[in-house]
């Protein structure tokens, strides 16, 4: 469903997109623009740029990039649609009635039914905790040491014994049993009774990243199966996108940019308890792409503390590789064994966890030492390999192959020949994919920003040559287009250019003009990534120096670039 384009237009004229974005980001003034560090992938330095008198934001590290309205819903996991109506509420823009869509307008009421249910099945859950019926809740919960303070900050409630309770509540609330039903809240036999889905259980609500209650976890308190009950998938709610305890931690996430990542909905309260506010789990599920790539834009450091038995270090494998993947900094803890983040914070304390907490592994050096431990050789070579070309950074995988193969005792020339091998294995295509893959240039995201702005103002070509663009560029074909734009005057520009070049060509040209101050700034922001690019290929090629070096008991080379490494990052730092 598209919005009238004044609707848009009011919410982007009334949302200061400064103001919003500072919500999230620390940013600083840097010319005309802001910058700060990205809170979409990882990073310290500031590839994050916001325009406020433009009114549009983006980053050179990942390449996010949009209006106010973008950035709204990319950092809290919304659709456009969803994100622009609770935007324009928040700016005070009413946006009306949806008629243009009818089944855009359905779902969007079966989206505000569901989340007035929750809203409702909440206070219900909560209320029921203070009541006589909620008297064994309360005694379990005082068992498990949870605070008054931390029932009333995560929210928690009851569901009773009986099997009508909360569908009575919604009944009298006006609400259907079908509408309970798609909401996740109850239930429906085969002969269409219907009955409360959660009976018997302490609460956890599940909030998103607004706040708003959209599922539940229930924990049984006696004995029973299954163990943890959580909200199946309905329209406001989608298993794998969300983490409990996200919406709590932010807040401590924006000033620390570290979490603790856990897995039971006590261990993240507990751990909140005890002074971890950065804390929030995975939902009863394995953690998920989506999961990992939300997580890390809140957070640079991400610490994974899973129990410490054999499912629990599978687990807390797993969720480095995705991290490391990222390109993100992770590290893993090393509970004791039969222990878990709850027991250990009560029976040590805060002091006993800190000790745990100074032994966390690296990320990559837990991932290797598990596979190590745990692997048959056959395997070994099998996860690194696959391990190594899910990098979608070629410099990250450079900086693993030599830490992958050590640890492994693989011999590194053999892995590197497996992984030419990987990248290099044909992929059976169809025949109009195969035509559409002609058609278009290979390129990163990054080089197809830069070389569009090329093509609109071509008159920084040889600025942005002399900066080294062309070194900057991830692919030949994009090297190779930026080479035949310099290769002559724009008269006979054609006759350079091949079919997927002169598309390319033709499309940037189709974007909106760019206004000399425009072009001024954007270009001073590819400056700034050109420099960061030197800097880090000069970091590299120096690692790699110091590595021959200590290999070959060099030591006075050794200490020269160890002091030549400490004055580039000195330099960085400035």
């Amino acid at each position: 469903m598209k919005h009238d384009a004044s609707v848009v237009a009011a919410v982007k004229a009334r949302a200061n997109i400064a103001e919003v974005v500072g919500r999230y980001v620390t940013l600083r003034p840097v010319g005309g623009r802001l910058v700060g560090a990205c809170p979409f992938h990882q990073e310290t330095k500031g590839s994050f740029n916001v325009h406020p008198d433009k009114g549009f934001f983006h980053c050179f590290g990942c390449q996010a990039s949009g209006d106010v309205i973008d950035f709204y819903c990319r950092i809290n996991g919304l659709e456009f649609r969803e994100g622009l109506e609770r935007l324009a509420a928040e700016v005070g823009v009413d946006i009306g009635r949806v008629k243009s869509d009818p089944r855009a307008a359905k779902r969007k009421q079966e989206r505000d039914t569901c989340l007035a249910m929750h809203e409702l099945a909440d206070r219900y859950f909560r209320h029921t905790l203070t009541r006589p019926e909620g008297a064994p809740a309360r005694e379990y919960l005082a068992r498990r040491q949870v605070s008054p303070e931390m029932i009333e900050r995560f929210a928690l409630g009851v569901s009773p014994t009986g099997w009508q309770g909360l569908c009575d509540v919604l009944r009298r609330r006006g609400f259907s049993e079908d509408a309970g039903v798609l909401a996740g809240l109850l239930s429906m036999g085969k002969n269409g009774r219907v009955w409360d889905r959660f009976r018997d259980r302490l609460m956890f609500p599940i909030r998103d990243g607004g706040g708003r209650v959209i599922a539940f976890g229930g924990r049984i308190m006696g004995d029973g199966d299954p163990k943890y009950l959580n909200s199946a998938e309905t329209p406001i709610y989608t298993k794998g996108q969300h983490l409990y305890g996200l919406f709590e931690a932010r807040p401590h996430m924006a000033k620390s940019r570290r979490a603790l990542l856990t897995e039971g909905y006590l261990d993240v309260i507990t751990l909140h308890q005890f002074g971890y506010g950065e804390a929030c789990g995975v939902l009863g599920t394995a953690l998920t792409p989506e999961q990992t790539k939300r997580l890390s834009g809140f957070a640079s450091q991400v610490d994974l503390v899973f129990d410490g038995d054999p499912p629990g270090r599978k687990a807390a494998l797993r969720a480095a590789q995705m991290f490391l993947t990222l390109g993100g900094a992770c590290r893993v803890v090393p509970l004791p064994d039969g222990e878990d983040v709850d027991s250990l914070l009560h029976a040590r304390g805060r002091d006993g966890f800190e000790e745990w907490l100074a032994r966390a592994e690296d990320g990559l050096t837990f991932c290797v030492r598990v596979v190590r431990d745990t692997y048959a050789p056959k395997d070994m070579a099998a996860w690194a390999v696959a391990f190594l070309t899910g990098l979608g950074d070629e410099a990250l995988r450079a900086v693993f192959i030599p830490r992958v193969s050590a640890g492994l005792g693989l011999a590194e020339i053999e892995l590197r020949r497996f992984l030419g091998e990987a990248v290099s294995r044909p992929r059976r295509q169809s025949g109009l994919m195969a035509v559409k893959r002609r058609q278009a240039l290979e390129m990163s995201a990054r080089d197809a920003q830069m070389l569009s702005f090329a093509v609109r103002r071509p008159d920084y070509l040889e600025t942005l040559s002399g900066q080294g663009m062309a070194e900057a560029l991830s692919t030949d074909a994009a090297r190779d287009f930026f080479a035949r734009l310099l290769g002559g005057g724009p008269d006979e520009l054609a006759t350079r250019l091949d079919t997927a070049q002169t598309a390319f060509w033709t499309n940037a040209q189709l974007e909106p003009a760019m206004t000399d101050e425009e072009a001024a700034s954007f270009y001073q922001d590819i400056c700034v990534f050109l420099h960061e690019c030197r800097e880090g290929d000069r970091r590299r090629a120096m690692m790699d120096a110091l590595r021959r070096a200590q290999e070959q008991g060099a030591h006075a080379e050794v200490l020269r670039l160890l002091g030549e490494l400490q004055a580039l990052s000195g330099r960085g730092d400035e």
